[in-house]
């Protein structure tokens, strides 16, 4: 009679900590690690990274970089700021570009929005250098419009609405920087 003997691992050889691009460690627990995604709006010329959310634990965050998103409602022909955005204590330029969609739930309508836009700053103070916007719309929502705008050393993006209609605004946007 013939045996065989066969010497099997009883562990798996596994990671026990992990390294995201700011440095922070993720620590699985229970041999798991958590891998969640989200956006921010940390300026990164890869548009991604990765991060520990506390350092040390087992959260893993994939995140896109450079980004801008926000709601916002206008009752009427009245404006209402969907994006405010702090440009820095460093001058720089910034390139802007949006895609903004607004919605009347009644009748309903809808509009649509590309909005590109230039700013700089001297690190005290925001200037618009210019926008262009391409944009399709139901024809009651033609006064609809959306705008940035210079604040201090912000600058804020605006959408105006319609007379007797309420539109739900939604934004979602990206920047690139230059110093």
């Amino acid at each position: 009679m013939s045996q065989i003997y066969k010497t099997i691992s009883s562990s798996p050889s596994v990671p026990i900590q992990f390294t995201a691009d700011d440095g922070t460690m993720a620590v699985p627990a229970a041999n798991n690690l958590n891998v969640f995604s989200q956006d921010t709006t940390v300026n990164n010329d890869n548009g991604i990274q990765t991060t520990v959310i506390p350092n040390g634990s087992a959260n893993l965050f994939i995140e896109l970089t450079n980004r801008l998103q926000s709601t916002g409602t206008t009752v009427g022909a009245t404006t209402a700021t969907v994006i405010t955005f702090s440009l820095g204590a460093t001058p720089a330029s910034y390139m802007f570009e949006f895609n903004i969609t607004g919605f009347d739930t009644v009748t309903p309508t809808a509009t649509g929005y590309w909005f590109i836009a230039t700013a700089r700053t001297t690190g005290a103070a925001a200037t618009v250098v210019g926008t262009n916007e391409d944009f399709l719309e139901d024809a009651a929502l033609a006064t609809s419009d959306v705008d940035m705008i210079a604040v201090g050393n912000t600058v804020t993006l605006v959408v105006t609405g319609v007379a007797g209609v309420t539109l739900h605004w939604n934004v979602v946007g990206y920047y690139v920087r230059a110093i």
